[in-house]
């Protein structure tokens, strides 16, 4: 069974972690797209849309990138999350004074993460077919978090990238009371929705196996 290769549209440590944890090895390759532009020229979208849309922009300018280079071998993945409280959708904070704004609102409530993810199949270096969508998960946040350990936290930096301004697979993982769906989605990457877009393809999910 030959070896398929996996191009990770993506420099984000979580999503580098879940695919290493499964036995793949990608090659990370940064998409350097400007999220906020591609965002802004799509209007209003709703949180599974508005994700897709990212991914797939991250995906298709690897890609062409690499096609442009002669580089490419294998599949190409973009990956994009966003996360939402009530009505309104957050991504990242950036800056410590919005991350804190977002925590002082989000504990003991429940969001929902959503998470996108575009596939294309670029073997033998041409771009071929690509296939899509969001996953989602419900994240219940301890009503017990005290003013002190939200500025601890943010003063690790931890939760200024990341969607929410949380995660769960480090330091911010004590905040989390529950999780409702796939724990992979809230971190970025959906391991058995990739797996069904890896079908969809075409090509079986042991060949991606490469560690």
């Amino acid at each position: 069974m030959s070896v398929v290769r996996l191009y990770l549209a993506s420099t984000s440590p979580a999503r580098l972690a879940t695919l290493r944890a499964v036995g793949i090895e990608p090659v990370a390759v940064p998409s350097h797209v400007d999220e906020d532009a591609v965002a802004a020229a799509a209007g209003p979208q709703h949180p599974d849309a508005y994700v897709t849309l990212l991914a797939r922009a991250k995906a298709e300018a690897v890609a062409e990138r690499l096609v442009d280079q002669g580089g490419l071998d294998g599949l190409v993945l973009g990956g994009d999350s966003a996360f939402v409280l009530g009505d309104t959708i957050y991504g990242k904070p950036h800056m410590p004074e919005t991350a804190r704004e977002r925590w002082h609102a989000q504990r003991g409530r429940t969001g929902v993460l959503h998470s996108g993810h575009w596939l294309i199949d670029a073997r033998g270096g041409l771009l071929g077919r690509a296939v899509g969508g969001a996953t989602s998960a419900s994240v219940r946040f301890a009503s017990d978090i005290t003013d002190a350990e939200i500025d601890a936290y943010i003063a690790t930096g931890e939760p200024l990238e990341v969607a929410g301004a949380f995660t769960i697979d480090a330091k911010g993982a004590g905040f989390i009371e529950s999780i409702e769906g796939d724990p992979h989605t809230v971190v970025g990457l959906s391991v058995p929705y990739l797996r069904t877009l890896v079908r969809e393809l075409g090509v079986e999910w042991p060949t991606l196996w490469n560690r």
